[in-house]
């Protein structure tokens, strides 16, 4: 019988450097896992793995992204950006249409980057311990978003348009200066959690308590 390409690539922790060529000749994989490597490229050839549904590049040095990855939109499960020093993504990404999970965090993003809200399947957007100083207005395109995870960066406010999010259950804000927010966000229907901790510049409106009135856990 002949031997099946493999579709699952784990190359966590090896101690590349770089991503061996051989790597960018697996068309058939489904999940390349190249976290912990000490990475701080990705070459254009990703592209041709069109059919990728997780990449896993978290964990590395990677300062910049390859157009390229734009190309992979096929990949709807995970994409893991963490822990790198990334200040921006490539505006191609927002091709990325069926991806569910993103994490960005623990990078140096100083601007939300807009490419993220043409990714309308999104279900959880991870974007904690950056410097975002705000949310963009085109944030209420990822109307699938159940979670949004944005502790620790620079926010003062939200724009209202976040209330657009109708299927948000979880909404991550702490450790922000956060100095208001807007009322309609009272108005989310499926909201069960919002994390307010750590955020000592913001005096809680009475629409919070209306919230936590209807069941939403508020911690404070």
């Amino acid at each position: 019988m002949p031997v099946m390409p493999a579709a699952k690539l784990n190359l966590w922790k090896q101690e590349l450097g770089t991503v061996p060529g051989w790597v960018w000749e697996q068309t058939e994989l489904e999940t390349l896992i190249l976290a912990d490597n000490g990475l701080t490229e990705i070459p254009e050839r990703i592209g041709g793995l069109q059919k990728l549904r997780t990449l896993d590049l978290g964990h590395n040095q990677l300062s910049h992204l390859p157009d390229a990855l734009g190309a992979l939109t096929g990949m709807s499960d995970f994409l893991y950006l963490h822990d790198n020093k990334l200040r921006a993504i490539p505006r191609s990404m927002e091709r990325l249409k069926s991806l569910r999970y993103l994490n960005l965090s623990q990078n140096g993003l100083s601007e939300f980057p807009e490419a993220v809200c043409g990714m309308t399947a999104l279900l959880e957007l991870r974007i904690s311990d950056n410097e975002l100083g705000a949310i963009p207005a085109c944030i209420f395109k990822l109307v699938c978003l159940r979670e949004f995870h944005l502790r620790n960066n620079c926010l003062r406010t939200l724009p209202p348009s976040v209330a657009k999010l109708s299927d948000l259950r979880h909404l991550d804000l702490r450790g922000n200066p956060l100095e208001s927010l807007p009322e309609n966000i009272a108005s989310l229907p499926k909201l069960e959690k919002l994390d307010l901790r750590w955020v000592n510049s913001f005096e809680s409106p009475r629409w919070i308590d209306d919230l936590q009135a209807r069941g939403c856990l508020v911690y404070r």
